[in-house]
């Protein structure tokens, strides 16, 4: 799984994407960090993003430090997950309201 974010927003600027990679080895889930200059989510930053090999990639936008527990349970379900889709999404949290988009894999 690799996870995306946006170094141009708020958040990025302000090195979550340390802090979500040091969460994620804490928990054990397997992921790649990189940040990107810009994910063009401007009318909702911070972006972030996860896509997998032949799984539905997922965009956020209107991200802050808070959304850190429902981003790891995110992607513990995304990486569990065959194809990246979800048949519930209430465990994600406010994350349900800050997808920007989804992408087919």
């Amino acid at each position: 799984m690799r996870i995306s974010v946006c170094t141009s927003c708020a958040l990025g600027r302000a090195g979550f994407g340390a802090t979500l990679e040091e969460a994620l080895r804490e928990a054990g889930i397997v992921a790649e960090v990189q940040g990107i200059e810009c994910m063009s989510g401007c009318t909702r930053p911070s972006s972030l993003a996860f896509r997998a090999e032949g799984k539905t990639a997922y965009l956020f936008g209107d991200l802050t430090p808070e959304d850190l527990p429902d981003l790891l349970t995110f992607a513990r379900l995304y990486a569990a997950s065959a194809d990246g889709n979800f048949a519930d999404a209430r465990p994600l949290g406010a994350l349900r309201t800050k997808a920007l988009a989804r992408i087919p894999g």
